[in-house]
């Protein structure tokens, strides 16, 4: 199985990059710049592109060509700027410069369409081509956030998920999308789960959980799929 993870540098899509995959699967890992050093897994090869999604056109152009010679069967696509006071007590809307707005636009909507649209050919290939999508519990109704611009590009994503699900039914293509509560990114995989899952008294997700889930999302049969993800941590009283 081949499966490329954009946004793979840090965080969560590090830890897809160190916890995804099995004996003899290749794993592509896609970031602005290449970790030094690579990461290194026993039985699974691990290639990496260095890709802007904020030129989403080149990066598209680049990121297809190396699934036409690789193969492609799954695509995780982990990208979601925010704004730089998001999350935070002071962040204030009208405090957003344009310049963010449009890059955080650009990167989680943008570079999700046009990236998709040119792996599609090779992704449907698959015996079982599957689609991931990160989003975020500020996609949903209720979400009680501020942050427009993030907020927005994750309601998106969900749009396109539907929309892809439609066009591509026949061609058997599974796409999830994961509505994720706040993470616990400080704890990476190395870190025991009981742990990680302490940090912040049951106000952040481990990000053990996600890859497990994640794991689980690549075992079903292509006669399956699970459509949306809503995972929020079990002290987040939005949820």
């Amino acid at each position: 199985m081949n499966v490329m993870i954009v946004g793979a540098s840090q965080g969560l899509g590090r830890a897809f990059i160190e916890g995804l995959g099995d004996n003899g699967d290749r794993l592509i890992g896609v970031s602005r710049r290449m970790p030094q050093p690579l990461p290194v897994r026993t039985g699974i090869e691990i290639d990496w592109i260095e890709a802007d999604l904020a030129s989403p056109e080149r990066a598209a152009a680049t990121l297809a060509e190396a699934a036409q010679a690789r193969g492609l069967d799954v695509l995780v696509y982990n990208l979601g700027l925010w704004e730089s006071r998001a999350f935070e007590p002071d962040y204030r809307f009208l405090d957003d410069s344009p310049a963010e707005i449009q890059r955080i636009v650009t990167v989680n909507v943008s570079g999700a369409i046009l990236l998709i649209q040119a792996l599609l050919p090779v992704l449907l290939r698959s015996r079982a081509p599957r689609i991931v999508l990160t989003g975020s519990t500020s996609a949903l109704p209720g979400h009680g956030r501020p942050e427009v611009a993030f907020g927005a590009t994750k309601h998106a994503l969900r749009g396109i998920a539907e929309a892809l699900r439609e066009g591509f039914r026949e061609q058997r293509l599974a796409v999830t999308c994961l509505q994720l509560g706040y993470l616990n990114t400080e704890d990476d995989l190395s870190v025991p789960l009981e742990r990680a899952a302490r940090r912040g008294d049951g106000e952040f997700i481990p990000m053990h959980d996600v890859v497990q889930l994640v794991r689980t999302l690549l075992a079903l049969s292509p006669s399956a799929y699970v459509k949306e993800v809503v995972m929020p941590a079990i002290g987040d009283a939005r949820f």
